[in-house]
């Protein structure tokens, strides 16, 4: 049995969705002694060294920070050790070696963004989207040797909307999960420790819906396929990494084009699937099977998002065909 001043706790992790778990724990008086993350890495244009949100956060707090570049080193897993944890929390991290995630004698455990065993990977609120999916989750689970197979300690659900994109989705689990792990330590501190093995929860077919990273071939549209399958291969990327398309103005070189939002318009038509419609001033509408795309906020390589309407003020469009290569 443990208290919330007496557990002691080390977080790891890095984006905003992990800031929001770390506060949470912080918030309701839970002993944080350490927190790992990245390294520091240029970003932008200026290539100016760039701290993780993470970090950014636990030195507001002044909460001590490692950073190590090689999670088996001995100088870092020296330092860990130094802090004396009982439990580590990895939310949004790097993958662990095992002499890192089972240093505290309650183990580690992870918060991870899909209702597993469905949706192991590095993607789950991406891969969850672009396959259609109304439901998903948050699960909490003790870290085992294979990447998201350990023992599930609770889960929360919530619904997919027609509308939802990965940030809509991305924002609400962050504010679930943080929630969620705050339930999962109030019972580890009660000593309920036991999780669920993940075999229990296989489905009835036994094949499950896996979540690997995103990579360039899986943002690009393909007119061709169905409407649904591209309407939620939008939604699933966006607002990062983005579905994209090239867009052809008569003969000229293929302008690279990311794709933030579109809606499905069922109507008949005996156009070439990829082929553009637009007035010029308002709308850009992709032709495909049984109807048409209307195009919503998008962004050619250099330049800023922004809505059809603003992009078609600055591009020429009169007398020209478009069309997505």
């Amino acid at each position: 049995m443990y208290t919330k001043e007496s557990l002691r706790i080390v977080f790891m992790g890095t984006p905003d969705f992990a800031v929001e778990s770390l506060k949470a724990l912080i918030d309701n008086g839970y002993n944080v002694v350490g927190v790992v993350t990245t390294p520091d890495k240029p970003a932008g244009r200026g290539q100016k060294m760039s701290e993780s949100a993470v970090k950014q956060f636990a030195v507001s707090k002044c909460l001590p920070v490692l950073q190590p570049e090689k999670l088996k080193d001995e100088g870092f897993q020296s330092a860990l050790r130094g802090w004396k944890a009982d439990l580590q929390v990895i939310v949004a991290f790097r993958m662990l070696p095992e002499s890192v995630w089972s240093m505290p004698p309650l183990g580690s455990i992870n918060v991870h963004a899909s209702l597993l065993p469905n949706y192991r990977g590095a993607a789950p609120i991406n891969r969850a989207i672009m396959n259609g999916e109304t439901e998903t989750g948050v699960t909490t689970f003790l870290l085992k040797h294979e990447i998201d197979t350990g023992d599930i300690l609770q889960y929360e659900k919530i619904s997919i909307g027609p509308d939802d994109n990965v940030g809509t989705i991305h924002d609400r689990l962050m504010v679930v999960g943080a929630q969620l792990l705050i339930r999962t330590v109030e019972a580890i501190c009660a000593g309920n420790t036991k999780g669920t093995p993940q075999s229990e929860l296989m489905p009835a077919d036994g094949i499950l819906k896996s979540a690997p990273k995103i990579f360039k071939d899986d943002c690009r549209i393909d007119w061709n396929a169905k409407p649904a399958t591209i309407i939620n291969q939008i939604r699933g990327l966006s607002p990062y990494p983005a579905a994209f398309s090239n867009l052809q103005k008569d003969n000229e070189e293929p302008l690279p084009m990311k794709i933030f939002s579109g809606k499905y318009e069922s109507c008949a038509h005996n156009q070439q699937f990829g082929k553009v419609a637009t007035d010029g001033k308002s709308y850009l509408k992709v032709y495909i099977s049984g109807g048409t795309i209307a195009l919503g906020d998008v962004q050619l390589a250099g330049k800023k998002r922004m809505p059809v309407a603003d992009f078609l003020r600055g591009f020429k469009t009169e007398g020209c065909e478009l069309r997505f290569v």
